[in-house]
């Protein structure tokens, strides 16, 4: 019998996020465990654009955002495209969560980061999603 690694179903993320250390930050560590950080934007509409060019297969989002718009907005965008949406945000409003799969708290540490994603792809491939990372919580009305 041969092991190998697992095919991964999440590999190309859009983070959106207007805290350019934080953005930076998600986007270096990510892209050095594999992941195609498809896009880094800090805006609702920058995020619009990449939802509607791109094939994605998460989005992190922070609620507050540079201009018009919030995190949620851009969930409600992702959800026409059936793209999941991981929330990264200190506060999260609890009546929102049909609109993403799950909110890892902030301040996160990029252990958790992964984690998340991995639990992500468990939940969206239908698989028991045993430990949750410190900081994350997943949604019961999200796939």
């Amino acid at each position: 019998m041969l092991f190998g690694k697992r095919v991964r179903s999440v590999k190309r993320i859009l983070i959106v996020e207007d805290e350019p250390l934080i953005a930076f930050d998600s986007e270096h560590w990510l892209g050095g465990k594999g992941y195609e950080v498809v896009a880094t934007v800090d805006s609702l509409a920058a995020a619009r654009e990449i939802i509607a060019a791109e094939p994605l297969d998460l989005i992190l989002t922070d609620i507050g955002l540079s201009g018009e718009g919030t995190g949620l907005d851009v969930a409600r965008a992702a959800g026409e495209q059936g793209v999941a949406v991981l929330f990264v945000t200190g506060q999260f409003p609890e009546a929102n969560e049909h609109l993403g799969i799950g909110c890892l708290t902030k301040p996160y540490s990029d252990a958790s980061l992964l984690g998340a994603i991995a639990a992500i792809e468990r939940k969206l491939s239908g698989r028991r999603v045993r430990k949750l990372p410190a900081g994350l919580r997943l949604f019961e009305t999200a796939v």
